[in-house]
């Protein structure tokens, strides 16, 4: 790599930034830079930063990060410093005066421009701080370097119209705005073209598509739609709100196989009364009612959620409804956390904030009672035969324990016996289910079936090839329950649904 100029690209939140990043990082390759070796930690000559600003105490490890970096740019000539993302939205100004080494400030609407305004804060000596107002082109019209050669995100939305009182995401990524749905497929099927086989339809409020374009189905017909490209196995979507989901969404489901029988659909509260303080457009009665229906269509369907404790005003018999939901809609996972204030959100300003002790209390309790569930749920899954895709870097102790790991259609965790046969992530494996744990499956006995692919082709072409470093792979699982782990991997939808 002598002579070529490094970068990292650092995400927080959200698989909206993971997905940014995506696009950053190819931009900042087609402007002739080459990734830093994995573990670099701020040894690069471009440093980005992705920030997401629903996290807690987010701006402080900004400026923490931003803080240890300082030293190391001062003893390298030549080191620019971006910040772009939420936080970048919101804070634009005050990141230049608290950290002043930062090269570039640039928003959620025009990621578009880093390079630009890299080469323009070099060429002038001085920071450059350019926030967009409005989103000036798609992410995914813009170049990308992929973290999996076998599944890829695919925006189909940017912004969001609701008006939820405890987020701060719709006034930093504006308003709805929905892709043509033809320009969508297209690049559905560039990236199968490529050795795509899992792709995953993102969006702030994803199930809301064609708000914007005037088609209150275009959701559905999308998800048929991509039923009919050849060679695309899997197909995922998230995060939907309970406001929007339809019965012709839960049919299109049903009904089109290479849709993978999962969903995640946020909870927030299971109390009505919570529900409403928040500004969630829907009731206990229409959220089980959705996932009952679901039940119904696809009987092996794994459903997850968010859920926050401790907001605003909560007592302890809202509490008990939301234990309520718990129980009766069986999650197989849920993403949990305690309610702490945002700045700029309604939230935030509300009387009767819950005291630390009784919202630690009652998250405790809500995830003994979840990982039951979840241990119960998974117990249904022994004696199963499966389909497995390969993924790479899921099973931690993989090598220790001679295992691989993939995920299940319903996007459950499973490590497996490694076969004799050689597997490559994006191939697939037909297993048997022995044992559950409340996180993971595990197939003790010998795979049945193993199917070559061509996602396990385009992972073994990338890794033969001569990039500067393997990338960490991006995880498309479903939230983990419990405490957020640390960033990245990323929580289901912008952990605010």
């Amino acid at each position: 790599m002598d002579g070529l100029k490094t970068y990292e690209v650092r995400t927080y939140g959200c698989q909206m930034n993971v997905h940014d990043s995506e696009r950053l990082s190819g931009l900042l390759e087609d402007a002739g830079y080459v990734r830093a070796p994995e573990g670099s930690d701020g040894d690069a000559d471009v440093v980005v930063f992705n920030t997401c600003a629903v996290r807690e105490n987010a701006d402080n490890k900004l400026y923490g990060n931003l803080g240890r970096l300082a030293p190391k740019k001062s003893q390298r000539p030549g080191m620019q410093i971006a910040v772009g993302g939420c936080l970048a939205q919101k804070d634009r100004d005050t990141i230049v005066k608290k950290a002043p080494w930062v090269d570039v400030v640039f928003g959620t609407h025009n990621i578009g421009k880093l390079p630009v305004l890299l080469e323009r804060a070099r060429v002038q000596e001085e920071a450059q701080i350019e926030i967009a107002e409005s989103l000036e082109a798609f992410p995914s019209t813009l170049p990308t370097r992929r973290e999996s050669a076998y599944a890829a995100w695919v925006s189909i939305s940017v912004g969001c119209n609701n008006t939820c009182t405890f987020c701060i995401v719709p006034a930093l990524r504006g308003k709805e705005k929905d892709r043509r749905p033809g320009d969508i497929l297209a690049e559905i099927e560039a990236l199968v073209a490529e050795g795509v086989s899992e792709i995953t339809l993102l969006g702030q409020n994803v199930n809301a598509y064609g708000s914007d374009i005037g088609d209150r189905e275009a959701f559905s017909k999308l998800l048929r739609a991509c039923g009919t490209i050849e060679g695309l196995e899997r197909v995922r979507f998230t995060s939907p709100h309970p406001r929007d989901f339809t019965d012709d969404v839960i049919a299109a489901m049903a009904e089109t196989p290479n849709v993978m029988p999962q969903l995640h659909m946020p909870l927030q509260s299971g109390s009505d009364t919570v529900l409403k303080a928040m500004r969630r457009s829907y009731r206990q009665d229409r959220f089980l009612g959705i996932i009952h229906k679901v039940r119904e269509a696809i009987p092996h369907a794994a459903i997850s959620t968010d859920i926050i404790v401790g907001f605003p005003g909560e007592t302890e018999e809202d509490f008990e409804q939301t234990l309520h939901v718990v129980r009766e809609a069986r999650f197989a996972q849920a993403f949990t956390f305690q309610y702490s204030k945002r700045p700029g959100t309604p939230a935030a300003e509300m009387e009767n904030q819950i005291p630390k002790a009784v919202v630690q209390a009652r998250y405790e309790r809500l995830v003994a009672l979840q990982e039951e569930i979840s241990w119960e749920e998974n117990k249904k899954q022994v004696g199963r035969t499966l389909e497995v895709m390969v993924a790479e870097g899921e099973g931690r102790k993989d090598d220790t324990t001679h295992r691989l790991s993939g995920r299940a259609p319903d996007n459950r965790l499973v490590h497996f016996t490694k076969p004799e046969e050689a597997v490559r992530p994006g191939d697939v494996v037909t297993v048997e289910i022995t044992y559950a744990a409340p996180h993971h499956l595990l197939a003790e006995g010998p795979t049945t079936r193993v199917r070559r692919t061509r996602a396990g082709d385009a992972w073994e072409k990338r890794i033969a090839a001569p990039p500067a470093e393997p990338a960490a792979g991006v995880m498309l699982g479903l939230p983990g329950i419990g405490v957020p782990a640390p960033l990245p991997p990323v929580t289901g939808g912008c952990a605010v649904g």
